[in-house]
This record gives C-alpha cells, sequence and structure tokens, in this order.
C-alpha cells in the first residue's frame, strides 16, 4: 500500500511530549505531524503545550468530547475571551441557542437545495477546465479555490464576480496569528467588512423576497422564531468562508491521495462507483482541518488527565482519523475500508452542516476530470507548498495530466 503524503520526506527524528508546540503542516505537508501526533497516542494521549492548553490524540477521547456538549462547550470566545459570543455563529454556540440556529438555518439549507445545485456545479467546473490550456495547472488555482467560493455566491445571492473579494477575504482570516495583536486586528477589520458587504443583501430581501439562500434564511421560521440580521451574516460568512476552504482543500487532498496510489486513477475511469469511498478515505487521511476546540463546564478527568473549567482542549481530528486502535494501518490510503467512524467532519451537534455540499462538489470535480484526463500526477519537479495553520491540506497544487 501507498502512503498517503506523496512527495514528502520521512522526518529524521520524531519530536514527542517534550515540544512546547505541535508542529506545523509546513515545511514538510504533515509528515512530522503525523509521526508526532503517532507519539502522543501511545505516550501522551491528553498533553499541555507551553501555554497550558490541553491536547487530545486518541479517537475514543476525541468522539466523547464532541459527543457531550454540556460537558464541553464550543463558546471558546465567550468562556475564555472574556467577550461576547457573535450572534449567530453555529460553531461557538452550545444548547439550547445552538439548536435553535441550527433548526432554523437547516430550514433554508436543506439537502434537496443541495442536491438541485448539481447541474449548475457541473457548468462551472466544466468552465474551469475548459480553461486549462496545456498538460500542466495548478489544481487550486484553476479549481479547487475559484469553484467552491462561486457555488457558495450563486446559493446566498451575492455576485459571482465577488469571488475575487471572497477569496482575498478568506486567505486574510486563515493566515491570522493569534499571538500578533497587528494580525488580529486585520481580522477583526476583515470581519466588519465581510458583515458590511452580506448586510447590504440582507436589507434588499427584507425588502423585496427572493428564492436565494439569503432570501430563505430570512423568511425561514420554526414556532414563530427567525433569524435576526445578525444570524443570517453570520451564517453567510461562514458557508463564504469555511464552506470555501473545506471543499477547496478536499478537492487538492483528493488529488494527492491518488497520486499516492496512480492505480487507482485508471480503476475509477473504468468504474466511477468507487468515487465516494474515495473521498471518504481522503476525509480520514487527510480531514480539510486538523482540530477543532472545546472549553470544559466544569473539573474533568480525560485519560487520566484533570482538566480545570475553562481550559482550551484543542481536539486533534487528524489524530482521530489515524488512530491504530480504530484503523488498521492508517498511514495507508485504502476506500475500501469502513469509514463510517472518521472525524473529518467533527461529530454530534457540531456536524459540519456544509459536509453533503463538499462532497458533491468534490464527487463532480472528480467525475469531469476522470472524462478529460487518462493520467494525473503531481509535478514531482515542482515544489509543493501547505497551508501552515489549522489547514491541512496544499496552498499549491500543481499537476501534470495526459489528455484522454
Amino acid at each position: 500500500m501507498s502512503n498517503v503524503l506523496p512527495n514528502v520526506p520521512h522526518p529524521p527524528s520524531v519530536p514527542g511530549p517534550e515540544v512546547g508546540q505541535p508542529p506545523t503542516v509546513e515545511p514538510d505537508g504533515g509528515a512530522t505531524l503525523l509521526a508526532w501526533m503517532r507519539r502522543m497516542r501511545d505516550e501522551r494521549p491528553v498533553w499541555r503545550d507551553e501555554a497550558g492548553n490541553a491536547h487530545v490524540f486518541r479517537h475514543e477521547d476525541v468522539v466523547r468530547i464532541m459527543s457531550d456538549p454540556a460537558l464541553y462547550s464550543s463558546d471558546t470566545v465567550g468562556r475564555l475571551g472574556g467577550g461576547e459570543t457573535p450572534s449567530g455563529v453555529l460553531l461557538l454556540l452550545d444548547p439550547p441557542q445552538h439548536g435553535k440556529l441550527r433548526r432554523l438555518v437547516s430550514r433554508a439549507f436543506t439537502n434537496r437545495l443541495i442536491s438541485e445545485l448539481a447541474p449548475q456545479i457541473t457548468t462551472l467546473t466544466r468552465e474551469l477546465l475548459d480553461a486549462v490550456d496545456g498538460d500542466r495547472f495548478d489544481l487550486v488555482e484553476a479549481v479547487a479555490n475559484p469553484l467552491p467560493v462561486m457555488v457558495i455566491a450563486t446559493m446566498l445571492g451575492v455576485p459571482v464576480a465577488d469571488h475575487d473579494k471572497f477569496q482575498a477575504w478568506g486567505e486574510q482570516l486563515l493566515a491570522t496569528d493569534a499571538s500578533d495583536p497587528e494580525s488580529v486586528r486585520r481580522m477583526e477589520l476583515t470581519g466588519k467588512e465581510i458583515s458590511a458587504y452580506l448586510q447590504e443583501f440582507v436589507d434588499a430581501r427584507r425588502r423585496t423576497p427572493h428564492d436565494d439562500l439569503i432570501g430563505t434564511l430570512v423568511q425561514a421560521e420554526v414556532d414563530g422564531q427567525r433569524l435576526s440580521d445578525d444570524e443570517i451574516v453570520s451564517f453567510a460568512t461562514l458557508l463564504l468562508l469555511a464552506g470555501h476552504i473545506t471543499t477547496s482543500v478536499l478537492l487538492g487532498n483528493t488529488l494527492l491521495s491518488l497520486d499516492s496510489a496512480p492505480e487507482r486513477w485508471e480503476a475509477l475511469r473504468a468504474d466511477r462507483s468507487g468515487i465516494p469511498a474515495v473521498i471518504e478515505e481522503t476525509l480520514r487521511c487527510r480531514p480539510p482541518f486538523t482540530r477543532v476546540e472545546r472549553v470544559p463546564t466544569r473539573r474533568v478527568e480525560i485519560a487520566g488527565e484533570v482538566i480545570e473549567p475553562n481550559t482550551m482542549i484543542h481536539l486533534w481530528l487528524l489524530s482521530a482519523n489515524h488512530d491504530e486502535r480504530v484503523f488498521d494501518d492508517p498511514a495507508a490510503f485504502v476506500p475500501e475500508r469502513p469509514n463510517s467512524r472518521q472525524t473529518a467532519f467533527g461529530h454530534g451537534i457540531h456536524y459540519c452542516i456544509g459536509a453533503p455540499l463538499a462532497r458533491l462538489e468534490s464527487r463532480i470535480v472528480l467525475e469531469l476530470m476522470l472524462d478529460r484526463f487518462r493520467t494525473v500526477r503531481v509535478d514531482a519537479g515542482a515544489p509543493l507548498s501547505f497551508h501552515g495553520s489549522n489547514v491541512f491540506g496544499a496552498e499549491r497544487l500543481p499537476l501534470v495530466v495526459r489528455r484522454a
């Protein structure tokens, strides 16, 4: 079996609990990070970094914590920052506020709405691939970045022509360094700019009803309750930014995974029924985000480690998906394995609401690339660059293709 991390050297020495901070995805695409997490699962399943934050690595513990929102709060801003939790940010809300907002949003963001987007996603993908010239191109630049932004903009009813603006906003937020006050200030300014932009469309839909997603969110009602402007803007922002990066990284990671097992490309060309399993195994091997955060509401004990209330806990989704206690030979790319326990999109009440859209877009792109290209390989002569933050994927992914 081929390893899922192609063109990446194995680290000469593997760090362990002695380090003060986790290794980053850069510069080796996550090879050191994965090796470090293997040691942590075995030697220190709950570990404290130099700032005193707790990190949890084993699948059993990660899933149990995500399954208990009463004991482990998602409101990291309100509980740790001393400020007010932004209204409408699903990722930061606890019950019962989370349930109310999720029900209202789900009235608009339905599986039927997503499935009906398939023809439009297909058209957009064809147009992007039509613009590819020659036998070398960067997947992220040509398809993986523009497509999800264009799809979400179309859903929301905001101008697709503004997708460069959305892209710039997303890159600004991804580049935020929480330890740098100037970086945080830029992030806050970007957030205000996004909110002001989206508020114009909410105002327009309140004046004149419309059947796009913002218009549907404006009209959504459950038990006599409706969404506030702040809640609509926050959800739309989440879709534009988190929804974009999730699909973009998943697309790149799928091609990275297939590059590690090139024989599977030809198999998929002959039988497309294997595409969903390839996407699920990619999500297990290379989840778009390495971790999520929780805060205990009272003193807890995890794997023998006592953690006080209001301590930041980092739950390593990437480590959970590579836990040998759950997945045999977890470094190998094996689409045939059962993947119902992978945690790429979270677990419990905060399971990613955009997961069906990310899967749909990835399936359509893969199908159309299989139609056009007899072979697709990562360009071995071009250096890969990876996101340096919580995002587990390539910033640039140069490909060499042979057309069908």
